[in-house]
């Protein structure tokens, strides 16, 4: 399971949205992680603080949990991609009722499903 999805499709954003963490965990295939809580409105993401001290949601798939310990199993990246309604954006992979999608300025990141339609 690598980061972006080789099948893309376009969507249009139907509802803006900012970003939330405006300096983003990314993590390393193998790098070591502190599990915290499980989100609760966004099932499926768990909170992971790196060695660092750094923290992030990160998609359940992508740990490989050990109790409070565990490690990335793939390289990921949390950055998140402000949208405004009416972009048109590509799509790549849907995780746990996110969205990762690259704007027509070749930015990429999250965007949550809930804000897009498939065009």
């Amino acid at each position: 399971m690598d980061h972006p999805s080789d099948r893309t499709t376009s969507a249009r954003v139907i509802a803006a949205w900012q970003v939330t963490y405006s300096d983003p965990l990314t993590l390393r295939a193998g790098e070591e992680v502190t599990v915290g809580k499980h989100d609760t409105e966004w099932p499926g993401w768990v909170w992971c603080t790196n060695r660092t001290g750094k923290g992030g949601w990160v998609p359940e798939q992508y740990i490989e949990e050990h109790g409070s310990e565990g490690a990335a199993r793939y390289d990921y990246t949390a950055v998140e991609l402000a949208v405004n309604v009416g972009d048109e954006l590509l799509v790549g992979q849907r995780l746990n009722g996110w969205v990762w999608c690259t704007n027509a300025n070749g930015q990429s990141g999250w965007v949550p499903g809930r804000n897009l339609e498939t065009l």
